[in-house]
């Protein structure tokens, strides 16, 4: 659910007192269906939204209509705040609304509330991989962030041998759909996969923040290293000026456009872990694109070539 979606959700809910999905869908310009999809994630995500069926029913804020969200308990504020939040795809306009949200809640809930506004960053592109669970300590680990306590953790590497260790849990990333622990050690800030955690114990140490630290800032410069360390392939081609705009597009951070050359075509550099991954996004491209050195690429395009070749060619025999 889009973040901005959602507070809007729950203003419209405050203003009205009770609203019924096909009203809310009218009111924020989306599907019925998306509508009562949202109403119900906000009530399964613990928000104190509730449905009431038959004539005159809808969906309510518990306690009715307010000027304000202070009627939230601690938990559910810090809900609100975890699901909306963190996300760097948030639109001005709710992370405005969220701001204002803030400082309508409880003085006690506040703290929590903001703690919890800067405990996840979410980054929609994936390395690959694709996570079709929850990882299990993923809420303890949330909740040592928001507290600022450090925790005894268990940890397995590739191998899977487990090592116990003292981490004090500074954010928490969501890479696509794997999550990933920003924590400092006694050997520096480091990242772990959660679903390599074997096991937590909450401490009542407090966490020792670096001064100045900002996940968002943090999690930008461990993408940064870790996609630079998976750029094993690394092809250079030449393209038409026009090009240039689709090819960002379609390897985004793997490429990095240089100059123009005298010909007028614009010269970059793609990286990736995969020669097949470059050769099979390039390979629809045609003449468009002239791949300079990377004889492997050159080689896994020449195989795909023969095999369309083979396939749809006029000597096909499909």
């Amino acid at each position: 659910m889009r973040a901005d979606r959602l507070v809007a959700t729950l203003l419209v809910l405050q203003a009205k007192g009770r609203v019924t999905a096909a009203e809310l869908a009218e009111e924020l310009e989306v599907s019925v269906k998306t509508a009562r999809r949202d109403l119900e994630a906000l009530a399964m995500a613990g928000i104190p939204v509730y449905s009431q069926a038959g004539k005159g029913g809808g969906w309510s804020l518990l306690g009715g209509a307010r000027t304000d969200l202070s009627g939230l308990t601690a938990d559910e504020a810090r809900t609100l705040f975890l699901v909306a939040g963190p996300s760097s795809t948030v639109a001005p306009e709710a992370k405005a609304a969220l701001r204002k949200l803030v400082q309508a809640l409880p003085a006690t809930f506040r703290a929590d509330a903001e703690a919890a506004a800067s405990a996840v960053v979410l980054d929609p592109a994936r390395w690959g991989e694709v996570a079709v669970r929850t990882p299990p300590f993923l809420d303890v680990l949330q909740r040592a962030v928001i507290d600022g306590v450090q925790v005894r953790m268990g940890y397995g590497d590739r191998e899977g041998k487990v090592t116990e260790r003292i981490v004090h849990p500074l954010g928490l990333a969501a890479k696509g759909s794997v999550w990933y622990l920003v924590a400092g050690t006694d050997a520096g800030q480091r990242t772990f996969r959660v679903w390599r955690v074997r096991s937590v114990e909450v401490t009542e140490d407090p966490v020792v923040r670096p001064e100045g630290f900002d996940l968002a800032r943090a999690w930008d410069d461990i993408v940064e290293v870790i996609e630079e360390k998976r750029k094993v392939v690394r092809c250079t081609v030449r393209v038409a000026p026009h090009a240039v705009p689709w090819l960002r597009a379609q390897f985004a951070r793997d490429v990095v456009v240089g100059e123009t050359l005298p010909d007028g075509r614009v010269e970059a550099e793609i990286g990736s872990p995969y020669v097949g991954t470059i050769a099979q996004r390039l390979a629809g491209w045609g003449r468009e694109v002239e791949i300079v050195g990377a004889p492997e690429v050159r080689a896994e395009l020449a195989r795909i070539g023969a095999e369309l070749v083979a396939l749809h060619g006029p000597t096909s025999t499909v």
